[in-house]
Formats: structure tokens, sequence, C-alpha cells
């Protein structure tokens, strides 16, 4: 692959409310250095929905030498909200790549499932459970790819006028984007127990279009079995009602760390193997799924989270004293598959 990379979170924003509450810049400097230096990644997509932190990340990430994918993820918006944070985020952008740094901008995530006005439902919970529904869904998947690509056009025309880098945008397979706008095919990209037959020809298949593909999401978490729900890994948490703040476990899991790394490593070797120009783990680290392991197993939310480190609540980590974090299992095979 050309871009080995990893999303790193500054803190998704739903109804004013920041997942990230730590956020200093400091600490999001020496992350980035890990990043670079300790996962040899060569590449960052900077998710969150706040414009200000993302272009502080996204800055430090390019002084770093690592190429930026600036990746506003807005939820709960509205069309017209979600345009404006774009606009806001492509002049940041554009003036990083203005600097010198190789920048692709991501033109949202999911937005059919994460936003509102494009399939039925007043919450993200209403919409996911649309999922779970197959024949209501099948018959909602032409209106819904309609809705989905003529915003797109929309943005990405917004975004050109101010930014003049790449851009693409991370689809879930059911919105069936038009890729003709966009200069890279990006796809978040889960292998499930459903799918793992077909799922190695499927990638194939992507990267078949021409396009440079993107696999601008994939990962697990570190419970026994997460790999075989691929993108449904949350599905054994317990959320706040209309926050969507993690509350804690809705059954027992067992901790499986050896299993998120093999899951990460075996993706990337399909990737790599299928010719795909860039792979970004889902993700660094989720700051609101700390790791709880003297209390009530229920209450370890870190069991659920894809992020390779485990994020503590009240200490700094052992392996990087400076740190509020401890690396999981599969931190280290990460950092092996990249270094090569």
């Amino acid at each position: 692959m050309r871009a080995k990379g990893i999303t790193y979170d500054t803190g998704f924003v739903r109804n004013g409310a920041f997942s990230r509450e730590r956020f200093d810049p400091d600490v999001v400097r020496r992350e980035l250095e890990i990043i670079r230096d300790d996962l040899h990644c060569t590449a960052v997509r900077v998710i969150g929905g706040d414009p200000e932190r993302l272009e502080l990340a996204a800055t430090y990430a390019a002084d770093l030498g690592l190429e930026v994918w600036f990746s506003p993820y807005p939820l709960e918006l509205t069309t017209e909200e979600m345009l404006s944070l774009f606009a806001d985020c492509a002049e940041r952008a554009e003036r990083i790549r203005q600097r010198g740094a190789e920048v692709v901008f991501v033109a949202g995530a999911e937005l059919s499932l994460m936003n509102k006005g494009f399939l039925p439902g007043d919450t993200q919970e209403d919409r996911l459970g649309l999922l779970t529904q197959r024949d209501r869904l099948a018959e909602r998947v032409g209106e819904l790819s309609a809705r989905v690509n003529d915003f797109l056009a929309g943005a990405v025309a917004l975004i050109r006028e101010r930014f003049g880098g790449r851009i693409t945008y991370a689809a879930v397979p059911l919105e069936r984007v038009d890729w003709a706008p966009f200069d890279i095919v990006g796809v978040d990209l889960y292998r499930s127990a459903e799918v793992a037959g077909q799922f190695t020809e499927g990638v194939r298949t992507l990267v078949a279009q021409g396009k440079p593909v993107a696999i601008t999401e994939f990962g697990t978490a570190a419970y026994r079995g997460a790999g075989d729900r691929g993108g449904r890994v949350l599905e054994v948490v317990e959320f706040g009602e209309g926050t969507g703040v993690p509350v804690r476990l809705n059954g027992e899991c067992v901790r499986d760390e050896s299993g998120q790394a093999a899951y990460l490593r075996e993706l990337l070797e399909i990737y790599d193997a299928a010719g795909v120009d860039s792979a970004f783990v889902f993700l660094f680290a989720l700051d609101n799924f700390p790791h709880r392991p003297d209390g009530d197993p229920w209450d370890d939310l870190d069991l659920a989270s894809p992020g390779i480190v485990k994020v503590l609540e009240d200490r700094l980590g052992d392996t990087y004293p400076d740190m509020p974090w401890e690396p999981k299992a599969a931190f280290t095979a990460l950092a092996e598959y990249y270094r090569g």
C-alpha cells in the first residue's frame, strides 16, 4: 500500500457535546509523533466535529511529515449544517496544503446513517436499527443512493472552490456512491462472518474500478468474537438515550487482544494483495471508552473500543509514562506490519 494509515480522533460532536473531553495540544502532538515513529504510519486520517481541533491536529501531523486526510465527521446535522462545516474545513485544509503538505479532504463519512435527511429516523440509533431490517432497507436503497449522491455532488463543488487537493468520501456500501466527482474511492469496509467468503473478491472488485481505493475505516474490538461482527462491534455497549454516550457493556465480554491484532493483520494483507492505495485502521484511541480493569467487568468499556490503545482514566501508562493510555496487542501488530 502507498499510504499506511490510522484514524486519529479529535472528538465527535453530538448536540454540542464532545466525545473527547481531554484535548491537550501537547498530548496531541506527542501522540502523532508516536503514530509516525513507533507505528510507522505514513498517513493519518484526522476526524472529528470541531474545525479548530481538526486544524490543530492536522497541522501537527503535516509538520511531522505525515500525509493528512482532513476528515470532518458530522453527527446529527442537517444538510445545510453539513455544507457549512465542509466549507469551513475545506478552507482550513487548504491552508495546510499551501504550506507544502500532502492533504486529502474527506467529505464526511457514512452520512446517511449518521445524519438527518437520507433515511427515516430522528436519531442515529433509529437509522442504524434499519440495518437489521433487511426488507425495509432494500426497498429504500435506490432512494437513499440518489439522495446521498445529490448531496455529495453539491458538497464536492463547494469544497473544490476552497480546496485544491484531492477529495474523497468515507462511504458505506449501501449508499452506492457515484465516484465520478471524486479523486479517490473511499469505503469503510469491515469483514464480518456473514461476508467472509466474498470479502477478498469484493476488495478486488473495488480496485478494478480504476481509481485509487482507500479503505477509510476498518478494525475491530478486543473482545472474543468481535471480528465476526464486522462493523457492529459496538452492539455490546449500552448508550445513553439521545446522547450517544457509552454507559457500560450490555453483557459479559471476554478480553481477546490477540483476536483484535489478528483481524487487523489479516485485513491489511488482503488490502495489500488487492492493490488498495491507502488504508486507515479505526482507530488510535476512543477517549470515552476507558479501561476499567478493577471494577465490574461490564464497566470496562475498553473491551468494546476499536482503539489500539487502552485509555486510562486516572493514571499515566507504563509503556509511555507521559501518555494516559497503554498499548494493546493490536498496537504492536500494526507497528510490525507497517514497518515491513
